[in-house]
């Protein structure tokens, strides 16, 4: 019987000098779920991969890949997963079908077998039509492609995405959102880090990671129903824009409020409320464009939690 779990970790961490990289952190990933990890830039997201992949020993803790302890048996955890990382580390002098070729004789596919997972995973990604091009002539999106489709030749039962959209256009993405949940319901477990929270949307789990510790886990609707309160939605003169923001984070009914794009979102208690931050906001002289109660997204909970965390 095949165990339910792809991913097993238990207060895994590592340590460089005194510095907690990554500070005891726990989660699981079952086959066929898309589990996201976000955090800022120097959160621990990249050290926990490294971990995971074998390719960088945990102080401590355990991490299970595939069944396979990451810190005793990296090699059977290599054998058994799909890495692609953030920046485009193929040959770019090599077609693509070439590059799949390399690829495939890395991980032990001859004959036969590797020729028909090249066209399976040509077919897959929508490159066979470019199986002649040089990978530097490629257009980002198809690159993206073609990273995926060497890091998924042999067919791993477990792969990791470190940022794999990153600097691609929104059309890409999301079409590139659609073979990994097209993977993941054959089966594969996708571990995924992103800095786009409508990316997060996708992903089956969550897991919030800053300054090396786990601060929040959960579904996307779980983490959104964790945000307690009424969110508002404030707009004002763009002019005014940060002194209306720190007009609201001073005051008593407001729990917290932290600029989105050209927009003030504020955290109350209630909705009752509502009427004493407009007050407050219009005796200092800000006129309000829209005030309104919306529904919370990822990107709140994010902000939020971080909030927390720093203010902490």
């Amino acid at each position: 019987m095949i165990h339910s779990l792809a991913i097993e970790v238990t207060d895994l961490s590592k340590r460089f000098g005194r510095f907690a990289a990554v500070d005891r952190v726990s989660f699981q990933v079952r086959r066929g779920e898309v589990f996201g990890f976000l955090g800022p830039n120097g959160s621990g997201k990249s050290t926990t991969i490294r971990m995971l992949c074998g390719i960088l020993l945990p102080t401590s803790g355990i991490g299970l890949v595939g069944g396979y302890d990451v810190a005793r048996e990296p090699e059977r955890v290599r054998e058994r997963i799909g890495y692609m990382s953030q920046r485009f580390s193929l040959y770019e002098e090599l077609t693509v079908q070439e590059n799949l070729d390399f690829f495939a004789g890395i991980y032990g596919l001859a004959g036969p077998d590797a020729v028909a997972r090249r066209e399976e995973v040509l077919a897959l990604a929508g490159l066979a039509a470019h199986r002649t091009v040089l990978a530097r002539e490629l257009p980002g999106g198809l690159r993206q492609r073609m990273a995926l489709g060497s890091a998924i030749i042999h067919r791993p039962s477990v792969l990791f995405l470190d940022e794999p959209t990153a600097g691609v256009d929104p059309i890409s993405r999301r079409e590139f959102w659609e073979l990994i949940r097209g993977m993941a319901s054959e089966g594969t477990a996708i571990f995924v880090t992103t800095h786009y929270m409508d990316e997060a949307e996708h992903c089956h789990s969550l897991a919030f990671i800053h300054q090396g510790r786990l601060i929040a886990q959960g579904s996307p609707s779980i983490l959104k129903r964790g945000l307690h309160g009424c969110l508002v939605e404030v707009e004002v003169e763009s002019a005014a824009l940060v002194r209306a923001l720190e007009i609201l984070q001073a005051h008593p009914q407001a729990r917290e409020a932290a600029m989105f794009g050209a927009k003030l979102h504020v955290t109350l208690d209630s909705s009752e409320s509502l009427p004493a931050i407009r007050a407050s906001l219009a005796g200092r002289e800000i006129p309000v464009r829209r005030m309104e109660a919306i529904v919370p997204s990822l990107e709140d909970v994010f902000v939020s939690l971080v909030g927390r965390e720093v203010g902490a």
